[in-house]
């Protein structure tokens, strides 16, 4: 006869953007269960209401000061789309320039700051790497993280130039962007990225960035040797992480950096196959959220906190889903959208290890991507296309913030915001149960992660919830 579950609460998490409590069932060893709490209200959705429409461009923003060009980015499409307005080609192109340094320098913090101090634990000390752990990612003072900081800071340099400032710019609006680069912006620009390819080259990965974007099978990303990926390569295989916090296979990416043409990261759904995907599709239910109102899509959605905080809810969040299913965002789910094959290789393992490489390889792409956007502005052309507000009318802004699929849902009624909602990438990925009992795709990867006799906060467990790298202010709005 087995032993009763014993309960365990974890949090408030430290190094996680925002407040996160986990409960854990643990039983023989492992968690049985867990349930996740966003124990922070905020209510940006209910501010926005019977404000101008454009006013969304200012408040969103301050949703976040990590990923508030994101949040930027989704509220000006949302209302482009309200306008029946298409950015200019190169506005567009600007816009999709400074998203995606802000995407690359959030990927870096997480990398730096977030996740590899804990390869510092001392439950870690007989481990051959620690000493060098200990070295390059002790928090505040490690060696990694001092040139990571100084090179976060000279990449920021293009936002200074093109957003203003960061975090909180305007520059991104319905039809561009407010700055059109001049001949020399671009020049300071280009030298900017060179430089930050140099970092990436000489401390990151070791190696040209192409040769990490090229990676194509788990054995040559195993065989990788260079810079500070060759070090948790080596933790990762010897903790076993590629098995560690496994997710469902199913990944959702609304296609990040939109141009004319298209996203440059591809938009659909991933679930052994690629395939279509539909907005429509999406629901947020509410069942075992504090929120009152019915299970709707997004365009209809309310937010309206239910004060007594009745049960069985335990969170503040709600909890999307897609055509009835959890899925998965952030970068692994960007690059396996995108068919990069070692993305679709790491996909089959799906674990720890697999989305902390997919956000190095996306360092390694974004890279590139940045530098041939930033070789195709003409500074001649025109940056911001405009058009007239509607007083009646709806729109939907998505894009791909760092941690994943962000989208805004827009109603203008006489001229004012009627409803604005908002699914963020942790609403997605750290959602709590829905009606159907079915767990949220964090609370199943936790599932059998092994908790170690005494520990009061799982090193797996620790693990587990930062390859998903939480926003939690992002998460309840």
């Amino acid at each position: 006869m087995t032993d009763s579950p014993a309960r365990l609460v974890v949090g408030p998490f430290n190094r996680v953007e925002g407040d996160l409590e986990v409960t854990l069932d643990v039983q023989e060893g492992r968690v049985a269960s867990a349930r996740i709490n966003a124990p922070l209200y905020r209510g940006f959705e209910s501010m926005l209401e019977g404000r101008d429409p454009r006013d969304a461009l200012t408040i969103t923003p301050r949703i976040c000061g990590i990923c508030s060009i994101s949040q930027s980015a989704a509220a000006a499409r949302a209302l482009a789309d309200a306008m029946g307005l298409v950015p200019e080609p190169q506005g567009a192109r600007v816009a999709a320039l400074i998203h995606a340094v802000e995407n690359i320098a959030d990927h870096l913090t997480h990398f730096h700051v977030f996740f590899m101090p804990d390869f510092t634990r001392p439950v870690y000390a007989d481990r051959p790497w620690h000493g060098r752990m200990l070295e390059r990612f002790t928090a505040a003072t490690g060696s990694a993280l001092t040139r990571a900081v100084a090179a976060r800071a000279a990449l920021f340099h293009i936002l200074g130039m093109m957003a203003g400032k960061w975090p909180h710019t305007l520059a991104i609006q319905p039809g561009g962007v407010t700055k059109a680069p001049t001949a020399r912006d671009k020049a300071r620009i280009q030298a900017t990225l060179r430089s930050f390819r140099r970092y990436l080259e000489e401390v990151l990965f070791g190696a040209p960035v192409e040769a990490f974007a090229d990676l194509a099978s788990v054995a040559a990303l195993e065989g990788w040797s260079g810079g500070d990926v060759a070090l948790f390569l080596e933790a990762a295989a010897d903790l076993d992480l590629a098995a560690l916090g496994r997710g469902s296979g199913r990944y959702l990416s609304f296609g990040a950096y939109p141009m004319p043409e298209g996203p440059i990261f591809a938009r659909g759904i991933w679930d052994g196959a690629l395939r279509a995907f539909d907005p429509a599709a999406i629901r947020e239910d509410i069942s075992h959220a504090w929120m009152l109102g019915e299970t709707r899509h997004p365009s209809q959605g309310e937010t309206r906190p239910d004060e007594d905080m009745a049960a069985p809810a335990y969170s503040w969040c709600k909890a999307p889903r897609l055509d009835g299913l959890t899925v998965e965002t952030g970068a692994l789910a960007r690059q396996v959208v995108d068919g990069h094959p070692l993305a679709l290789a790491l996909a089959a393992e799906g674990g720890v290890r697999a989305r902390v490489a997919a956000r190095l390889l996306e360092i390694a792409r974004t890279q590139l991507v940045m530098e041939e956007l930033a070789a195709g502005i003409r500074p001649e052309e025109s940056f911001m296309a405009r058009a007239i507000l509607p007083r009646e009318g709806a729109g939907m802004g998505l894009v791909e913030a760092a941690r994943g699929a962000l989208g805004h849902w827009l109603t203008i009624e006489r001229g004012r915001i009627a409803r604005y909602q908002i699914i963020a990438p942790t609403t997605w990925n750290f959602s709590p149960r829905d009606a159907a009992g079915m767990p949220g795709p964090v609370e199943a990867a936790l599932e059998g992660a092994p908790v170690r006799a005494g520990e009061v906060t799982p090193v797996s467990v620790q693990h587990i919830v930062r390859s998903f790298d939480p926003c939690m202010v992002c998460t309840v709005h």
